[in-house]
């Protein structure tokens, strides 16, 4: 079992590797939503990225690559224009996404210069995974990643006819999935012959049936809500799952401070250091599961956005081998140090 990690382009990176010698790809690329203003995520891969995944990858070989719901068509045509077959689209559900709508009344009444009359203050707790979001005061969102924040908020009524005739409409709704495609590169021969050339082809059903045994579907969630129970559990990345084995690197200034923007919100009121600065960390358990899922025992998963290194630290955990290409040298570091990280063992006396 091995680690590798790339610095650089994955489109020169992975010349790196022989044809034929991955037996998966588990990733996160780029969404095009030009995240945080991260110039990384201003587009979707191109198809050479995937033309080079599609080399290295063993015929019958699946690939799994999370995308944003607004871009995944996007995202999606490249892969297979790169040759893959695309055989479902998975979604991860969670209850704790946050919108990011502008409320229309107050807009309308910001444009005219009219004063909004505070007929309200409320408080509210919101637990960390809660959900629970104020819509006239995002900035306190920031906290929510600190395990929840007590505040408190103004309501006011619309002051304009026209922001009264436009009250309680907004932009946008709240996320609450992200769709992962699901991709394999075509079988040499039947799957049986496939499966015993290769090793690849197939996916591990009794690996992944879901914590009640129930065979695996195309979606996983969070466990907000009980009748989730009949897909597979997989919460949010929490704090100690983002920076495990990052004990001895430096804390580092979070994107979204000194009035910089967080999700299109502001930073007031959170927490200004972390080791672990990636914005979009996927959580340990879903990664272990979709690696689990399509990688044969033994397997080597390949991550061409490797990022933070949550599949390469999930890769290890299921005990396969892992190949990583990221192009921000601050991201290899911390990839390099989750995914090589080797827990403390535990005494049983």
């Amino acid at each position: 079992m091995t680690v590798q990690i790339y610095q650089g382009d994955c489109r020169q990176q992975l010349f790196n590797l022989d044809p034929n010698t991955v037996d998966s790809v588990v990733t996160d690329p780029p969404y095009g939503l030009s995240f945080m203003g991260k110039a990384w995520d201003y587009d979707v891969p191109d198809v050479e990225v995937w033309k080079q995944c599609y080399r290295v990858l063993k015929p019958g070989g699946h690939l799994l690559a999370f995308f944003g719901s607004r871009t995944y068509h996007r995202g999606v045509i490249p892969i297979e224009d790169a040759g893959f077959e695309i055989r479902d689209q998975m979604m991860w559900l969670y209850g704790s996404g946050f919108p990011k709508s502008h409320n229309v009344s107050i807009a309308i009444d910001k444009m005219q210069g009219a004063e909004r009359e505070v007929v309200d203050v409320k408080g509210q707790r919101a637990n960390s995974g809660s959900g629970i979001y104020n819509f006239n005061n995002p900035s306190k969102v920031a906290e929510f990643y600190e395990g929840g924040w007590n505040d408190t908020y103004e309501v006011t009524a619309a002051s304009s006819d026209e922001a009264k005739q436009w009250d309680g409409w907004g932009t946008c709704l709240k996320p609450g999935h992200e769709p992962i495609v699901l991709a394999r590169k075509p079988f040499e021969g039947t799957v049986a012959q496939n499966v015993l050339d290769h090793g690849t082809g197939a996916i591990n059903i009794d690996g992944c049936r879901t914590q009640e045994g129930k065979f695996p579907a195309n979606v996983m969630h969070d466990g907000l809500h009980e009748e989730w129970a009949e897909y597979f559990y997989c919460p949010k990345a929490n704090k100690g799952d983002r920076n495990e084995g990052l004990d001895h690197l430096p804390d580092k200034q979070l994107p979204g401070v000194d009035g910089e923007s967080y999700m299109g919100m502001t930073s007031e009121g959170r927490k200004q250091t972390a080791k672990n600065i990636h914005p979009t960390v996927k959580p340990n358990e879903l990664m272990r599961y979709l690696c689990r899922l399509i990688t044969p025992p033994g397997g080597t998963v390949l991550d061409p956005f490797t990022g933070s290194g949550s599949t390469g630290k999930a890769a290890k955990m299921e005990g396969f081998s892992f190949v990583g290409c990221e192009l921000d040298p601050e991201y290899v570091e911390i990839a390099r140090a989750r995914a090589n990280y080797e827990p403390p063992q535990r005494s049983i006396f």
